[in-house]
């Protein structure tokens, strides 16, 4: 038999073979590799046994004209080559056998002849340690059969007799399509430094592991076979038995990994890539590109980025939160956000991704050219900004009806809110910690009251609004909504440079605004949950009354300020081209219209005179408790110029008017069992100690996440 590549497994074989009298010989691409076999004959070592084979080794250029028996054992993006090697040499009754990982069957038939081509499925491990020298690591399955006969022929029989620990199997593609599986774990795995046993082990990449499984088989053709603990019926079990299976092996990590990090070579991943389809392979597959161009390293960073991609596809896709993936996103390889994955509200310009706006057209027009500010910051920080979310069209106020509402978490057949519902929606349901949003008059906030989660609108222009799509300018906000406070600190901070700041150690000074949580426009269940929630903050905080008026005030002149600025936003496109635009969204954009510059100066100039008070109203306290939102989750999200919409932004607005920092933290449940939030805001300028206070009060609240506990 010729081996064409004489490697871990070719050379493993080939070693067995010839000590078993076989005539035998290696064909390699590596000259030293040869010399060092012709030399010293091939050095197979390792836990299983130790012996030396003395078998001929030769290059390409070097192989007889015919073969009668040639075996491919090169890696599968070399199978092109091997196979070139072969055309025309096999001798009339002779066959060629794959020894290959990957569905090369195709390749090699129409070279060789598809009735010259014999398959089998490799499964022990062993690795090249250095020119000529093998570790065989442990003995696993070895089936060998005919591609396209479910019958075991005599020459199948024939060949394993010769090979060592083979059998006959009459379903060789069953076993191949198991091993896809298998080896797509095996290829997750490969992207971090951990073994495969510790990789399939760990609880945190199990959903993962078992989804990238599940993808595969899913599209086998065959009936899938078991082997060496793989069962394709239980997987659950079978990562068990692949932990035991793998622990007992010399071969700690795969070759994919060795190729990466050992050997700095090429690996088989496009052909992985071309064999199969589905996001999950699709997203390792990427990522170990990713590796192979120099932009990433193998650490356990980009297996958490996996698990992120399988929650978002798992549960972020029902929910209709997901614009688009961002797969192997660019970033530091360091930083203080590294291995943080982080979503984005899809109207955010990010470089090369098409900034959707929630528009249809917009989401077919160009690719960002840059990335804007807040996204630099994020990657310099050693983030991963991996996917875009969903969000009302233009953050205007209304859905598109071509694109799809983001629903609740805690309830799909209601909202997660607007307009940053998506980055709400994502963060609620765990897919990931942290997402970017804006907050033009409470879209961060709102929606972080409907699904339980922290939503934080920094002080205005905290984080730059450069390249991001403007609303009302002089009230956009760029926050975050995170699953607690300790994340969205963090990354404010590393977003910002700004120091994270422990809370004050005396005793908290809370203001509570009594009037605004007793206001009757809030259902009797918030009022509940928030007097239950200021209750909690009493126990450890002086509660101070605090007298509202000022802020009712400065609400007095947001309509005027809105509506102006979103006529100079918006209002060519509305006159040009308002098909552009869904129904809802252009009665509210048309609504502007009417604004005058008049009143915009004139609301402009009220507001300034009424910013002292506002500001007043934090002297002597460490922060400001108000509602968040006046009822738990809607059906839908109510558009601004309905009774609903008009209210959903009455305890919010007055802190876009007033640019100061506000956060809403989870704090209790309402009616049908949806979540509550209650707001906290400070002086603008004071973000850090905002969030300091925010982390100490959201321990005291003690709220339970139902939605985890399931």
């Amino acid at each position: 038999m010729t081996f064409i590549g004489g490697g871990a497994i070719g050379g493993t074989i080939a070693a067995h073979m010839a000590r078993a009298g076989h005539e035998v010989m290696i064909c390699d691409i590596d000259a030293e590799y040869v010399a060092a076999i012709n030399e010293n004959g091939l050095i197979i070592e390792g836990p299983v046994e130790n012996f030396v084979a003395t078998v001929k080794a030769i290059t390409p250029n070097q192989l007889p004209d015919q073969i009668e028996h040639a075996a491919v054992a090169v890696k599968s993006h070399h199978t092109k080559s091997a196979a070139e090697l072969l055309r025309g040499r096999i001798t009339p009754g002779g066959y060629a056998v794959s020894f290959q990982n990957g569905l090369t069957a195709d390749v090699l038939g129409e070279a060789v002849g598809r009735e010259n081509l014999l398959v089998s499925f490799v499964n022990f491990g062993a690795d090249v340690m250095a020119p000529g020298r093998v570790m065989q690591g442990n003995i696993g399955t070895f089936r060998v059969g005919e591609p396209d006969v479910m019958t075991i022929t005599p020459r199948v029989r024939e060949l394993v007799a010769a090979l060592p620990y083979a059998q006959a199997t009459d379903n060789i593609m069953g076993y191949l399509w198991a091993k896809e599986a298998y080896g797509a774990m095996l290829y997750a795995g490969a992207t971090s430094d951990l073994s495969i046993a510790d990789s399939l082990e760990d609880p945190r990449y199990r959903p993962l592991m078992l989804a990238i499984a599940a993808e595969v088989l899913a599209q086998a053709p065959v009936r899938t076979e078991s082997f060496d603990g793989f069962v394709p019926g239980d997987l659950e079990g079978s990562l068990d038995r692949l932990v035991e299976f793998n622990r007992k092996s010399a071969k700690s990590h795969s070759g994919i990994y060795r190729d990466l990090m050992v050997r700095k070579r090429k690996t088989e991943v496009d052909d992985l890539l071309t064999d199969l389809d589905g996001p999950l392979t699709t997203y390792a597959g990427r990522i170990i590109q990713a590796i192979e161009r120099g932009e990433r390293t193998c650490e356990v960073s980009n297996l958490d980025l996996l698990a992120t991609y399988e929650r978002t596809e798992r549960l972020g896709r029902e929910l209709d939160a997901v614009s688009r993936i961002l797969v192997a996103p660019l970033r530091r390889e360091d930083g203080p956000l590294h291995g943080v994955a982080i979503a984005v509200k899809d109207l955010i310009d990010i470089e090369g991704v098409v900034r959707g706006n929630g528009n249809p057209v917009a989401m077919a027009g160009a690719r960002a050219a840059a990335d804007a500010p807040v996204i630099t910051a994020l990657r310099e920080a050693g983030a991963d900004v991996f996917a875009t979310t969903s969000l009302l069209e233009y953050a205007a106020g209304a859905v598109h009806p071509d694109i799809p509402e983001a629903m609740n978490p805690f309830n799909h057949d209601r909202t997660a809110g607007g307009s940053s519902g998506g980055s709400a929606a994502l963060v609620g349901v765990g897919a990931c910690q942290i997402a970017l949003g804006t907050d033009t008059g409470g879209s961060i906030r709102i929606p972080a009251h409907y699904c339980a989660v922290v939503g934080f609108k920094p002080s205005y222009n905290a984080l730059s609004l450069e390249g991001v799509q403007p609303l009302a300018p002089s009230l956009d906000h760029v926050g975050l909504l995170g699953s607690n406070v300790a994340i969205v600190e963090r990354v404010f901070s590393a977003m910002t440079g700004r120091e994270v700041e422990p809370p004050p150690s005396r005793q908290l000074r809370v203001g509570v605004v009594t009037s605004q949580l007793h206001d009757p426009v809030s259902t009797e269940d918030v009022r509940a949950a928030l007097a239950r929630a200021v209750a909690l903050i009493g126990d450890d905080a002086e509660l101070i009354e605090v007298d509202g008026g000022p802020f009712d005030e400065i609400k007095e002149t947001l309509d005027d300020i809105l509506l102006y600025e979103v006529w100079q936003v918006h209002g060519g496109r509305v006159q040009t081209e308002p098909n552009h635009f869904g129904p809802d969204t252009l009665r509210l954009l048309q609504s502007s219209a009417s604004a005058s510059r008049e009143a915009y100066d004139a609301a402009l100039a009220r507001r300034d005179h009424l910013l002292p008070e506002t500001e007043a109203l934090y002297e002597g306290l460490d922060v400001l408790v108000t509602p968040s939102t006046p009822y738990v989750a809607p059906v839908t999200t109510p558009p601004m110029d309905t009774p609903d919409g008009q209210v959903e932004g009455h305890f919010t607005s007055a802190f876009n008017l007033t640019g100061a920092p506000a956060i809403v933290l989870p704090c209790g449940y309402g009616a049908h069992d949806l979540p509550v939030g209650i707001q906290l805001s400070s002086k603008v300028g004071s973000d850090m100690q905002l969030l300091a206070v925010a982390a100490q009060i959201e321990k005291v609240l003690r709220f339970e996440n139902r939605l985890t506990k399931q």
